[in-house]
Order: C-alpha cells, then structure tokens, then sequence
C-alpha cells in the first residue's frame, strides 16, 4: 500500500511539473539570455531596471552641472506597488553606486525621506557639549551640504490572463529626478519588465 501510495505522488509531481510553464521574459524585458526563474520580481529584474534606469540618467545630462561640479543628491521614497514585499533599497543602491561612480553626482546619507537627519549624523550632534569628547573634532553646526536633487520612484505591478489562459504580469519601475529648488524635474523614466508563465504561478 505504502509502495502504491509513493509512486502516486511521484506521478503527480510529475504530471503538475509537466503542466506548468516555464517563465519567460516578453517584450522590453526580453533583453536577458538567462529565463526567469520566478513570475515574481527577483535579483535578475532589479539588475535590469537598475542598469537601464541610469543608463538613461546619465545618457540623458540631468546630472550635467552648469560650471562643472558634482549635484548632491538625496534619496526619497521609492513605492512599492505590488502584491510582493520587495526590498526597494536593492534597486536604489545600485542605481546610488552607479551615480558615484559616474563623478557626476555625490549622494547625501545626512538626510532621510521627510527631511530627517540620518541616526548617526543626528547622535554624532548630540555629542556637543558632552565633556569626554574632543569638541573639535565634532561636526560644527551649518557644516552639513544641503540636496540640489531628489531621486524618488514607484514600482508598479499589472497582472492580466492571456488568450491561451497564461499569466502577464508587467512590473513598470517608475524613476523621477527632481531639482529641489524649483520644483522641477530634471529627469523622469520608466522600466517596463514584463513576464509570462503558467496562470497557476504565484507572483508573491
């Protein structure tokens, strides 16, 4: 009984294995050789939206300082839009390293999203005044370089059955550069990766 048993699961695994599609990358999602391994977004799709993303940023002169200089810029809130609870920071670290790298750009870690100091820049602060501290080697006050530019964005997640009963699901990777002073944004663009699978995959 227990032989009859273990071979039935074995054939169904077998059978459910057979019948479920393997995930593939359609239209501006196409660009990797390597098929998806998930419906749901993995480390594959944050490289590409990553890549593209400052590809366009910096192919683009947003970043291009007027007299030359490097723009100082603050990250704000990226929006996780989807039925998945996705780290966004692995999108704007490297979409961060990438401005570094550039020389174009230097990235502010004093200021949060809300206008907030960092905790440490904000403990280091609260140091003043405190007896067992070297005083002069304490940041002095009004030393801390305000953003020219905030970086925000919104990853959005549209699912949609197929005519042949597949699965699409699109996630758009929204990204905006805006210029504190005015207002205005100096850069704006989206990162359409789009997959279709087995209308029986979870994408969470």
């Amino acid at each position: 009984m227990k032989k009859v048993v273990f071979f039935s699961l074995v054939a169904a695994t077998i059978i459910f294995t057979g019948c479920t599609k393997q995930p593939q990358y359609i239209g501006d999602g196409s660009g990797s050789s390597v098929a998806p391994i998930t419906m749901g977004i993995d480390r594959g799709d944050f490289e590409k939206a990553a890549s593209d993303a400052t590809q366009s940023l910096l192919s683009s002169g947003a970043l291009n300082r007027p007299g030359g200089g490097r723009y100082v810029v603050a990250i704000d809130q990226v929006i996780n839009d989807t039925t998945q609870r996705i780290d966004t920071d692995l999108l704007v670290k490297k979409i961060r390293i990438a401005m570094l790298n550039s020389g174009k750009a230097v990235v502010t870690s004093a200021i949060q999203v809300g206008g907030a100091e960092s905790t440490l820049s904000h403990s280091v602060r609260e140091l003043r005044d405190n007896d067992e501290i070297n005083q002069n080697t304490i940041a002095k006050k009004g030393a801390m370089i305000a953003p020219d530019m905030g970086l925000s964005g919104k990853i959005i997640q549209r699912n949609a059955k197929t005519y042949k009963g597949d699965q699409l699901v699109e996630y758009y990777f929204q990204l905006t550069l805006t210029e504190l002073a005015s207002g205005l944004a100096f850069w704006e663009d989206e990162i359409v990766v789009g997959k279709l699978g087995s209308n029986k995959t979870v994408t969470w």
